[in-house]
Formats: C-alpha cells, structure tokens, sequence
C-alpha cells in the first residue's frame, strides 16, 4: 500500500514584496536610480486597482530614500503615474519625519500642506485611480484636527473610484482608531460596516481583525505590555466569544467565498492578519486554511506585535498543521 507523504511546509519567507517578482525588479531598480522599469511596472499594471495600489505603496517606500521618483518627474512631467507615486512617497517620508519627532509633538502643518497639494495634483494627472485618495486618508491623520473639514469628501472620491478599496478601508480605519482621531468603538463599527458591505470573496471582512490588532497595541502600549482583556467580558483580548465569531465569520466572507487558487500578492498581508487571528482564536482549522494559502509568504506585522515574527509564524504553522 503506498504510503502518502506529507508535504513539506514552505520555507518562511519575510519578502517585502509577497512573492511579486516583477515589482521586486522595480525596486530593484530603485535602488540604482533608475525610473523607467518602475514606469513600465506601472503602466502594464493597468488599472487593477488591488494590485497597482499594492505595487505604488511598495514602491513608494522603496523610494523614499532617493532622488529616483523626482528625476522620473523631471523627465516625464504630463506622466500621470509618476505624479501619483510622488504623491504616495511624499506621503511615506512625512511619517517617516513623524516617527523621528515623535507622537505628542506636532508634525509640521505647512509641511503637511504641501503633501496634500502633491496628492490632490497626483488625483488631477490620474482622475480614476484611488490611490491619491487613500494617500490623503493616510496624510489626514497628522494633522492636529485630523482634517475633520475634509475627510468625508477625500473618503468619498475614493468609493467613487473603488467602492472595496481595501488600502483605503485601511487608512480610515487607522484614522478613527483610539491612537489617531476615534475611538476603539469608532473603529470596530467602521470595520464592522465595511465587512457587512462587502461582495462575497472581497478581503475587506479581516478589517474587523486589523481592528483588533490596532486595539491591542494601543491597550498594551498604554499597559507596557500586560495581557489585554477584553472590557466586557474579562476573557482575553483574542479569544473571546465575539473575536472568535469574528474569525469565523471573516473566513466564511472571505476564504469561503472567493474563487480557488492562490491568494495573489496584494492579498498576503491581509491573509496574514486572518492567520494570526485564527491562532489566537483557538480556530486551527481556519488557521491552516490560511496558512496552506500563504504557502510561507509571512509579514512581520501583526506576528511582531505578540512576540518574534519569524518565530510566531513558524511555530503556529506546525502547531495547527498537527492539531
């Protein structure tokens, strides 16, 4: 009788660009100053919204450090991708300066100001693409009003555009989070919303787990690291009765209703946020669903937040593999 082996879990592999070879040569590319594959990448990308904002946020990081994506500006100044990946870098470089000053000391207003021109010049050059919408939903968080005069509007622009937009979704829901201009109630209702409004197969249900991470380090920030417990029911933070009908119920949403095959690249890290949810839950079936589909493409964050990435992630994978 043949005896069936079992299969060798993927490597861990912490790639910055989940597996996206091509976008991996653009950055690549970056890094020696060259534009012109960045330039290619997004042009070929088209307008499939999930996938260019994935490639143009990661992109936008890759090129905050160097001179690339204003010398790409300077050659091609009508070409409307290069307006908005200045709009997303600028975006990146001004929270890099938040983190330096440090929360509770003002960031710059004028230098906030000029991001804003620069997204609102990206959203004229390219009128149907979301992603200078999503960089002022992002932008609008340093300001010391939280823009409250302007969010509604830049949110709408961007559901006229893409109404599942999930880096938008993202971006707000960061916005009314306890840390930033809401509340842990603001959030969750926000999440909760957007999940219940979701086509089947979308990803935007695991908003309601980014909730949860954004709630636990907020809590364990302010604890300096004691366990969090749940406020209503003393259970802890990730496995009471609502988190775990939560997971269950994104898997369902999700992982239950999208076509088979791979997961594709713009959807890992929101898969890791639902894997890390379904181990805390105590959910090892959905847990390994969502690892089998990872197939070893891990993201540090939310694993970093509950101890050592690579550890975490390794460790869960062979635990609920034999659970």
């Amino acid at each position: 009788m043949a005896v069936r082996r079992r299969r060798t879990p993927a490597p861990v592999r912490f790639d910055p660009d989940f597996g996206d070879r091509s976008l991996t040569a653009a950055r690549q590319d970056i890094v020696i100053g060259r534009w012109q594959g960045v330039r290619d990448l997004l042009q070929a990308t088209g307008s499939a919204w999930a996938l260019r904002t994935h490639r143009t946020r990661l992109l936008a990081h890759a090129a905050a450090g160097s001179s690339t994506v204003e010398t790409w500006l300077a050659a091609e100044p009508k070409n409307a991708d290069a307006h908005v990946l200045k709009a997303a870098t600028d975006v990146v470089r001004l929270f890099g300066r938040a983190v330096m000053a440090g929360r509770g000391i003002a960031v710059d207003q004028d230098r906030v100001d000029r991001v804003v021109r620069c997204c609102l010049r990206a959203a004229e050059a390219c009128p149907s693409d979301p992603m200078p919408w999503a960089s002022l939903l992002t932008v609008a968080r340093l300001y010391e009003d939280g823009a409250r005069c302007r969010i509604t509007q830049w949110w709408d622009e961007l559901l006229s555009r893409d109404p599942h937009h999930m880096e938008g979704h993202t971006q707000l829901l960061r916005y009314y989070s306890a840390r930033w201009h809401g509340t842990h109630g603001t959030m969750y209702d926000f999440a909760r919303d957007a999940a219940g409004a979701a086509p089947p197969g979308s990803s935007l249900p695991v908003l309601v787990q980014v909730a949860r991470v954004e709630e636990y380090r907020y809590v364990s920030d302010a604890t300096h690291g004691r366990p969090v417990v749940a406020p209503r029911t003393g259970q802890q933070h990730w496995d009471h009765e609502l988190a775990v009908t939560e997971v269950c119920r994104t898997w369902e949403r999700w992982l239950g209703m999208r076509a088979a095959g791979p997961v594709p690249p713009e959807g890992v890290g929101e898969l890791n946020y639902l894997a890390h949810a379904a181990c805390y839950a105590g959910r090892p079936a959905e847990a390994a669903d969502a690892f089998r589909l990872l197939d070893g493409r891990a993201v540090r964050v939310p694993w970093s937040y509950t101890g050592d990435a690579e550890a975490q992630f390794t460790r869960w994978r062979r635990q609920v593999a034999t659970a």
